[in-house]
């Protein structure tokens, strides 16, 4: 109680009084290890760190705009959010599965198979981003002259980083199993992203051209700089907390948990990053650069998403406690629930309304050209919308079970923003990008809507009276997630993911 004892004697009377009953309830976050204050000391680091990355992030970009101008600065935008897609899905779901199974061992102090499981994932996510690396140098080398000539160079190079990107992710997993939210953090959305900058800045410097080639190597430097000290660190501290021992494998176990959870992130994560794809794929590398900067710029919004599920998925798990008549409250689910959604709608609205009167000056930092990014901000901003209208109505449909229905509507809406980036960037350029995107987000809210009403008998809307009576829809207790699960989901949310996960 050392922060009580210090304001009881530095603060004035009047307003010790005030703030000391605040002071009291949030010292046991800050000190107590229950997993319950485990979890919500995780999910405000994890917050913390994301709002300092997201600044790092926008800063850093808008510095190698600059360097690079339009050109180059959309190939290299082009090729990272390949590689860190890639590498990403390389790990088939087994950097997110170590979250649910470390904790359920370490409770019953099954140390055999956490030593197994932490050393199986790190060879694991090695041993199937290098073939999946193989598989895009051969790709390459064979269908080669099917790419525009400017990507080639940058394609290599970030191909002999998805090792690393791999390794990386798993060992964010391991750490955030283990509560360890600075060391599961820092090193992919902070120190990452800053030694890049660095090391683009110093080859600049040195006199190399400022160029995609040059971006894309200082980013594979910065990667393996990056995951080669977060492993020696994880190790070091692995070794400190688990004496050394023999290693049981549950290889089958761990993969049936794991290729469920990569097929629901693998869409969420394909669908946040397909546009950019896409554009790079159908346009030219300037367009990928100021859809990229109008996209990046509008993403701040997101983070009213992020902080929202942070805090309601627990709610959320607490409210599916089961009653005498073996049916969560639906009055108690559908007040949290559309009280979330107007929490996420009003800030995001003005958040979103602040992003826009700004839009000219934002994007006016990237460079004189990005400017024409500014009406694809105000297209993107709707479809932010149409998602902040129904809440984190995915963190719901999680917390009761419902994985396996997520899975089928991210498809549903990964299809529908394929669809339209294939029919519409065509016919209207980065517009019909921009509207693709907005129409996919308005697809996926929709399908969550009704998902959410036909599972839960709820009409989950920002603007919605909440219901009263029992859930219609009896869940079963196989499909309640359990802590390890709920630390994960406390911590993560797909969009501020993906787009962290961006340059």
């Amino acid at each position: 109680m050392a922060a009580c004892q210090t304001a009881e004697r530095i603060l004035p009377p009047g307003l010790k009084d005030r703030l000391l009953p605040h002071i009291r309830r949030l010292e046991p976050l800050l000190t107590s290890d229950d997993p319950k204050h485990l979890a919500q000391r995780m999910a405000l680091v994890a917050f913390a760190i994301r709002v300092i990355s997201a600044g790092i992030a926008f800063v850093s970009q808008i510095i190698m705009a600059r360097m690079m101008g339009e050109f180059e600065y959309g190939i290299f935008v082009f090729v990272w959010v390949l590689v860190v897609l890639f590498g990403n899905l390389s790990c088939l779901g087994f950097h997110t599965a170590i979250i649910r199974f470390v904790p359920q061992y370490h409770a019953v102090n099954a140390l055999d198979e956490i030593r197994g499981m932490t050393a199986t994932v790190r060879i694991f996510a090695l041993l199937s981003a290098t073939v999946l690396a193989v598989v895009g140098i051969g790709g390459l080398v064979v269908f080669g002259d099917l790419v525009n000539g400017y990507y080639l160079v940058p394609l290599y190079l970030g191909i002999f980083a998805l090792p690393m990107i791999a390794l990386g992710d798993v060992m964010d997993g391991t750490s955030r199993a283990h509560s360890w939210a600075v060391s599961a953090l820092s090193p992919t959305y902070i120190v990452r992203p800053v030694l890049i900058l660095a090391f683009m800045v110093g080859a600049v410097w040195a006199g190399e051209p400022s160029t995609a080639r040059t971006a894309m190597i200082a980013a594979m430097v910065a990667t393996y700089v990056t995951s080669v000290g977060q492993f020696f660190i994880l190790t070091w501290r692995l070794r400190r907390r688990y004496l050394a021992g023999p290693l049981r494998l549950e290889f089958r176990t761990w993969l049936r948990v794991a290729l469920p959870i990569f097929l629901i992130e693998g869409f969420g994560f394909m669908l946040t990053n397909s546009d950019v794809v896409l554009v790079g794929i159908a346009l030219d590398p300037e367009s990928v650069a100021i859809y990229f900067a109008a996209a990046k710029t509008m993403a701040l919004v997101h983070f009213v998403m992020f902080a929202v599920k942070a805090a309601a998925a627990p709610r959320f798990s607490a409210a599916m406690g089961k009653s005498g008549m073996g049916r969560p409250d639906r009055q108690q689910l559908s007040a949290i629930a559309i009280e979330s959604a107007r929490w996420c709608f009003w800030p995001s609205l003005f958040v979103g309304g602040c992003v826009l009167a700004s839009g000219s000056f934002l994007l006016s930092l990237f460079g004189p050209a990005f400017l024409s990014g500014y009406p694809l901000m105000a297209i993107l901003f709707a479809g932010i919308m149409a998602k902040a209208l129904i809440g984190p109505a995915e963190a719901l449909l999680t917390m009761g079970g419902q994985q396996a229905l997520c899975v089928k509507l991210y498809a549903a809406a990964l299809a529908a923003n394929l669809a339209l980036n294939v029919t519409l960037i065509p016919v209207f350029g980065l517009t019909g990008a921009a509207m693709a995107t907005a129409g996919a987000m308005m697809v996926e809210a929709t399908l969550l809507h009704l998902a959410v009403r036909h599972t839960f008998g709820i009409r989950l809307f920002a603007f919605a009276a909440p219901q009263s009576g029992p859930v219609d829809t009896t869940l079963p207790d196989r499909g309640l997630p359990d802590r390890g699960l709920l630390d994960m989901d406390q911590t993560t949310t797909r969009p501020m993911d993906a787009e962290a996960s961006r340059p």
